[in-house]
């Protein structure tokens, strides 16, 4: 009996492949269905790959499979395009007012801002982007007094100290091989350590920071990895990678927390949020109420880490282009040259003060038209959390998940918008920021608009006026150089690689 036991099973197996392969296709012709049915009348394709969609050419070739979805929504006139990506159907928007849609109507039961696809598994679900309502506009207020006139202050004091570090490391290495040097790698290690400095200053230790450069690797790894949440996938990686750099950020909050109760002084980012919170939390304790929500220090880590990641992978790609741009614009580089030399000079020996950066208004025409031109994160996903009747024709289903992008409204309504032109932004009779406003939305808009956006616009105007002024620079142009290519922000294809040398007596320090 015991021997006829695994033949019986065997034919068990076999008697039951039939309905297994019915079952298999019926799971894909309902797939297929729901697919079409959300589809309705948008471009798309009009047969799908069970669950894997278009996942795999997405992977391959991001850069591509976004230009589709653009080319489908403009040349159908839509301005909106279906996909299916990971058992997931998704809704590419191209146009500018149907994104301010979107951005617009950010709440529990319209759309749900989710930064990544996955971004809950890889951020966790109390991250502020995920936040609604009063919750949230009361934690953007207390994060207002971070950005300040005189915080933005103490932190160009730090940005132009980091900055100028690392460009005398580049100007030294391209100085000792003769070769072009590709800068995205470079600009990343330099904005990283820009960010820890600014944000959490000496809290974060030596020792730590190498061990946060690893974690932030794996972590960046992870956001263009398929979405396997197992032992040995990218994608865990970066989940654990995050977790550890919470807890590091974090205790770096404890230690702002005592120094700031001690009658410290405002130091980097994190000392200006403890000292208001603070404040907050002795102002609530002589009224006899409990502390104010999101004060405790793991909450600040999760909180950190979204400035760090809002910060690191989106000012790298700006500063790529616009080195790029530059190069490629001659006319540009020399009058942001000439207005640079006019206030500050190298051989000054002093950081470029607060007020200087202000009046240095063409250079920040330049950083704004950076921006426009190649908006580091073009696009912003939120999930549908019920049915929203995005136009008069079409409503998107509950669950989908949308893509406004900014990269396609930055080529809409604005004069001559392929083309690279700070006067846009510069000229008074042309005011692009004015009258095209609403199609510039590389920062977002409505309710989760960027808060750190002047920081942010600060540290591209900083490392232009450096850079200029320290190196002579040529683009090491080859074919397809400028392809943009996410990494996990669109950068150049070839890392924007370029011959540099100095150009003044001396690089300071300071």
């Amino acid at each position: 009996m015991a021997e006829l036991l695994p033949t019986a099973g065997f034919f068990d197996l076999r008697a039951a492949a039939p309905f297994l392969a019915a079952a298999v296709a019926l799971y894909f012709l309902v797939e297929q269905l729901s697919y079409l049915r959300k589809k309705a009348p948008l471009p798309g394709p009009s047969l799908v790959v069970p669950f894997l969609g278009s996942a795999v050419r997405m992977i391959r070739d991001p850069t591509g499979f976004w230009d589709v979805q653009a080319a489908r929504a403009r040349e159908s006139g839509a301005g909106l395009a279906a996909d299916f990506l990971f058992g997931r159907f998704i809704v590419f928007i191209r146009d500018s007012e149907l994104s301010h849609r979107v951005f617009a109507n950010v709440r529990p039961d319209a759309f749900h801002l989710i930064g990544h696809p996955f971004g809950k598994k890889l951020f966790g679900d109390h991250n502020l982007i995920y936040m609604f309502g009063e919750d949230h506009k009361d934690l953007r207020r207390r994060i207002t007094p971070n950005f300040t006139p005189r915080a933005l202050s103490t932190y160009a004091a730090i940005q132009q100290r980091v900055i100028l570090a690392h460009l005398r490391r580049w100007l030294d290495q391209s100085a000792a091989t003769g070769e072009a040097m590709p800068i995205r790698v470079p600009c990343r290690d330099m904005n990283l350590e820009t960010s820890q400095t600014v944000f959490v200053g000496s809290y974060l230790t030596e020792k730590a920071r190498e061990r946060f450069a690893k974690d932030y690797a794996l972590f960046n790894l992870g956001l263009m990895a398929v979405p396997v949440d197992l032992p040995g996938f990218a994608f865990r990686r970066a989940r654990l990678a995050v977790a550890r750099l919470v807890r590091t950020l974090g205790e770096c909050a404890r230690k702002s927390k005592a120094r700031m109760r001690a009658g410290g002084e405002p130091e980097c980012l994190v000392d200006y949020w403890m000292q208001e919170t603070l404040r907050e939390i002795d102002e609530a304790a002589a009224a006899g109420q409990a502390p104010p929500a999101h004060t405790d220090d793991e909450e600040f880590g999760v909180f950190l880490f979204d400035f760090l990641f809002a910060a690191q992978d989106a000012s790298t790609s700006s500063l790529c282009w616009a080195v790029s741009a530059l190069d490629s614009h001659p006319d540009v580089l020399a009058r942001v040259r000439a207005e640079v030399a006019a206030v500050w000079s190298p051989e000054s020996g002093k950081p470029i003060t607060a007020e200087k950066i202000q009046g240095m208004k063409y250079t920040q025409a330049v950083a704004r038209e950076v921006v426009r031109y190649r908006p580091p994160a073009t696009l912003v996903p939120h999930v549908a959390g019920e049915p929203f009747q995005l136009t008069e024709w079409y409503t998107v289903p509950k669950g989908a998940i949308v893509f406004p992008s900014v990269y396609e409204s930055s080529f809409q309504g604005f004069t001559s918008p392929e083309a690279f032109d700070p006067e846009r932004f510069f000229s008074e009779a042309r005011r692009e920021d004015v009258s095209c406003k609403r199609n510039f939305l590389a920062f977002g808009a409505g309710a989760h608009q960027c808060v750190g956006q002047r920081y942010a616009l600060n540290h591209l105007v900083l490392f232009l006026a450096l850079f200029v002024s320290v190196a002579e620079f040529r683009r090491d142009r080859t074919a397809g150089c400028d392809e943009p290519v996410y990494m996990p922000t669109i950068v150049p294809r070839d890392g924007c690689a370029v011959y540099m040398n100095q150009r003044c007596d001396t690089i300071p320090s300071f």
